[in-house]
């Protein structure tokens, strides 16, 4: 890595700690630790934070209420980390703002590898030098400043959400698969109960009526895509 990154791991288990720091810290990251939430939230407000690696089950304030309040002024891109491989978990998770899920048994090549994921998409820059816009009437998207506007107003999104826009409006028209998707954004993990999460975010955020999306598009049993013409 050109510059050292910082990853905020919390866990109540010291074991669990531990050995995040090693994979970690053994591939480059300068990790901080914390085994609470009132304790995460306080090293991330004092800290430059790249991503945070957030276990769900913690005594008192738990992941997901933890996520939630990191979303209210962040976008920084959070990890979920549990002992359950599940969908009700998973699907709770990513709704209110994860970008990925790890459970506690993945290897520790998978856990760098996702947490190497989403800095990358965090961190992606224009794909051209000069300033990008694509207009689509009431939703606008400026490559240049990662700018998403409805209707004049500035949208707030995840950098997974972004990049899932982003790549289905540069190609207006197009089927995009689950399988593809999975692979571009999750690493080929997942399932399309994850697409489907992330999808339906991006729909309250940027349909007049989500449930009759104007833009995104469900393409029964296959995957997605976004409808409309540049103006």
């Amino acid at each position: 890595m050109s510059r050292q990154q910082t990853v905020l791991v919390v866990d109540d288990d010291k074991s669990i700690v531990d050995l995040m720091r090693d994979f970690l810290e053994n591939d480059g990251f300068r990790v901080l630790t914390a085994n609470g939430a009132a304790e995460a939230l306080a090293k991330f407000q004092e800290a430059s934070v790249h991503c945070l690696i957030l276990d769900i089950m913690m005594p008192g304030q738990d992941g997901f209420e933890l996520c939630r309040r990191i979303r209210a002024t962040s976008e920084v891109p959070i990890l979920f980390l549990s002992a359950r491989d599940d969908d009700v978990h998973k699907i709770r998770g990513l709704g209110i703002g994860g970008d990925d899920y790890i459970v506690k048994t993945a290897s520790p090549s998978e856990i760098v590898a996702r947490v190497k994921a989403v800095l990358r998409r965090a961190a992606a820059p224009s794909m051209n030098a000069a300033p990008r816009m694509l207009n689509y009437g009431r939703l606008k998207l400026d490559f240049s400043t990662r700018d998403v506007l409805v209707d004049g107003e500035q949208v707030s999104l995840t950098p997974k959400e972004y990049d899932l826009l982003r790549l289905l409006s540069e190609h207006p028209n197009q089927v995009f698969t689950y399988e593809q998707l999975l692979g571009r954004f999750w690493e080929g993990v997942g399932d399309k109960h994850t697409v489907r999460v992330h999808m339906a975010r991006l729909r309250e955020k940027i349909e007049l009526d989500p449930d009759q999306p104007r833009y995104l598009a469900n393409v029964w049993g296959i995957g997605y895509r976004f409808e409309g013409k540049p103006v």
